[in-house]
Order: C-alpha cells, then sequence, then structure tokens
C-alpha cells in the first residue's frame, strides 16, 4: 500500500505518507525540511514489515502555511490529532531535532496509550538555550542570527546551512551536492513563518519536565560532531533525564546523520525495535536535572 493525505487538524492542512502495513512507526522531521528528510528510514523498515507514516509539520513541506501555532504545543498537539484520526496503536514515535522535540512534548501533553517505544535522534531536548539554568547551552545571538539570514536571505542561508548540517564542512567528507540540494528544497518549501518563527520554538522550549515523564523504552541517537545541536547539551543530558533510555553515540556522525549514516541508522531502528539492540551504552542511573 502506498498513498499520501491530508488532514485538517487545529486550522492547518497537514500533509502525510502512510506506507506499508504492520506495527506502526511515526516520523518527526527536523527544522527547516519535511517527511522527505526520512524516506530512507521509511523505506527500509516498510520494506520489513513496518507500516510508516510521517507528516509535514505545519507550515513545512506540503502542509499548509497559517501564521499561528508555530509553536512546540501545537506541534505536538497536531501529531496527536493524527495518531488519532489514524486510530495508531502500539506506535513507535521517531523524532529528528525538533522532531524529536516534538515527540517529547507529544508524550508530556498526551502520554504513552498508544505509544509503545521513542526515538530521539540529534534531538534539540532537553533545551538548546543557554540560561541561568542551562549554561551549557548555545547563547541567544546564534539564534538571531539565524532570524536575521532568514530575513535577509533565507535561500541562501539553507543552501550555506547544508554544509555544517552534515558534515561537508569538515576536512576529507564526501561531499554529495545533490543532498545539499535536497536539504535546500525541502527548506525552501517551508513557509516563510514557519522558517522564522520554528526557530524560537527549537530553541527555547525548554523540555526538561517532558523528557521525565516518558514511560516508554527510549533510544536516543546522535552524532559526536553535531555542528547544529551539540551533544553535551542535548542527548547526554536527556539520556540521564529519560529513565528507561539507551544512548548511542556515533562517533564522527553529523547532524544529519540519517542522511549521511542511514544504513547504520536503518539498522539501528530496527534492532531497537525488534529487542535485538547491544545495550552496551545504556545509560546510568537518571541524574536530578533541576540541580
Amino acid at each position: 500500500m502506498f498513498f499520501v493525505n491530508k488532514i485538517i487538524v487545529n486550522g492547518a492542512e497537514i500533509y502525510y505518507k502512510d506506507w506499508g502495513n504492520g506495527q506502526p512507526v511515526v516520523f518527526s522531521h527536523g527544522w527547516p525540511l519535511c517527511s522527505d528528510a526520512f524516506e530512507d528510514q521509511m523505506f527500509f523498515l516498510t520494506s520489513r514489515g513496518y507500516r510508516c507514516i510521517a507528516h509535514d509539520r505545519r507550515g513545512h513541506g506540503r502542509s499548509s502555511q497559517p501564521w499561528a501555532g508555530n509553536d512546540m504545543d501545537t506541534y505536538a498537539d497536531d501529531l496527536s490529532e493524527l495518531i488519532e484520526k489514524l486510530n495508531l496503536k502500539d506506535a513507535i514515535l521517531v523524532g529528528h531535532s525538533t522532531g524529536g522535540g516534538e515527540v517529547v512534548r507529544y508524550i508530556r501533553r498526551h502520554g504513552t496509550k498508544r505509544v509503545s517505544k521513542a526515538v530521539l535522534i540529534g534531538a534539540v531536548a532537553p533545551l538548546m538555550l543557554k540560561t541561568a539554568s542551562n549554561p551549557g547551552g548555545l547563547p541567544i545571538e546564534v539564534f538571531d542570527q539565524m532570524r536575521a539570514n532568514v530575513v535577509a536571505d533565507r535561500s541562501k542561508f539553507f543552501k550555506d546551512l547544508s554544509m555544517p548540517f552534515y558534515g561537508y564542512n569538515r576536512p576529507g567528507a564526501m561531499v554529495s551536492e545533490m543532498v545539499r540540494e535536497s536539504f535546500w528544497l525541502q527548506g525552501m518549501m517551508a513557509g516563510f513563518p514557519a522558517s522564522y518563527f520554528c526557530i524560537k520554538a527549537f530553541s527555547e522550549t525548554d523540555m526538561t519536565e517532558d523528557l521525565m515523564k516518558i514511560d516508554v523504552p527510549t533510544l536516543i541517537l546522535h552524532g559526536d560532531d553535531d555542528q547544529i545541536v551539540p551533544i553535551a547539551d542535548s542527548a547526554l543530558l536527556s539520556s540521564n533525564i529519560i529513565k528507561n533510555a539507551t544512548l548511542k553515540v556515533y562517533k564522527g556522525a553529523p547532524h544529519g546523520m540519517c542522511t549521511t549514516h542511514k544504513n547504520q541508522v536503518n539498522e539501528d531502528l530496527l534492532a531497537f525495535f525488534t529487542g535485538s539492540l547491544t545495550k552496551s551504552e545504556k545509560t546510568p542511573t537518571p541524574v536530578n536535572p533541576m540541580k
């Protein structure tokens, strides 16, 4: 089975893909991309008996471009509406980058009655912004500059951003201009409001308490050379907050690891889904993140 569809949720038209049959796997993409960013994983898993569903977040891809709702709460509620309307049960939620934030906010707001497992890949949680309680975060000036670049020339900005996103700016990197073109195209499909306002959503939303609410097995994948969401203030913290988390660090991997390391990501997802993933990197006893 292969078809695409759209649903109306919270004042927005949400486009989604729905491939195959079996246990549902629901993908939430990063900014400024769309569901196309997960096609390598979707094809791999659908070919192995899973039903893979991925939506374009409001304002992104082929979904409508409302002015309002470009915040993590609304993103999570849109995801909930999709899951409810498709009557998904025992679903595995997979979120990359901003999509990882969407997944954890969904669990906090809507619980796990329809969810069996979660995967966070290069996720923005718990908080990207540097604050008094999050001294390892990035200063607000970083995100102010991103917003300024969107306003000045977002076409150039997205093309330039593809270099660190995939680690192509590292010495000896095998650069794929076609991957860069795909990133640029997906970014330009996003509406201007989402391109701008989503920066605040993914950088300033504190999801520490969201992570505490996760009560299903969770796999965290992150590259130790992620230049977009540095691992020290994201995955390494999240893995100590989530009660039942397994952290797997990809040596030298960039933020766009679902593309650059797609074979390894695919195999790790399948192993986690089937319960055969080696837990040699199981996280230690959770620490108190409020200290």
